[in-house]
């Protein structure tokens, strides 16, 4: 594991709001509401974060340094932030992601989770 997969560690597990938002960016940059609209979009509503949680967890990825902003003119109004994931949020999004599907592995291998030979144990 190089130096930029030990910085990525470091902040996993994410919680679920924040690997959302982190999705939501690599897709494309957003201002918080297009972040909102895209995480609900993604889960189909069943990740549907109230704008205090949702702006909280932006300035929190924010401050450690996982997103970026830049302000985009609005004509005759004040313009607004779009976020978009920094070189540390693409790793730790990515790391995020191996995890999960380490875990998904794990649960297919114990017959958990429905897989190639057919479904789970839990659930019959």
């Amino acid at each position: 594991m190089n130096s930029a997969d030990a910085d990525a560690e470091t902040f996993l597990p994410l919680t679920p709001v924040a690997f959302e938002i982190l999705l939501a960016l690599a897709e494309a940059p957003r201002h918080g509401y297009d972040v909102l609209l895209a995480v609900e979009r993604r889960t189909a509503g069943r990740l549907s974060p109230n704008p205090g949680t949702l702006y909280r967890a932006l300035d929190r990825l924010l401050k450690q340094g996982l997103l970026e902003t830049v302000e985009e003119p609005l004509e005759g109004r004040e313009p607004r932030r779009v976020f978009h994931l920094s070189a540390l949020g693409e790793r730790v999004a990515g790391a995020e992601a191996a995890r999960l599907a380490d875990q998904i592995g794990a649960a297919r291998e114990l017959g958990v989770l429905d897989g190639p030979s057919g479904p789970g144990k839990i659930g019959r």
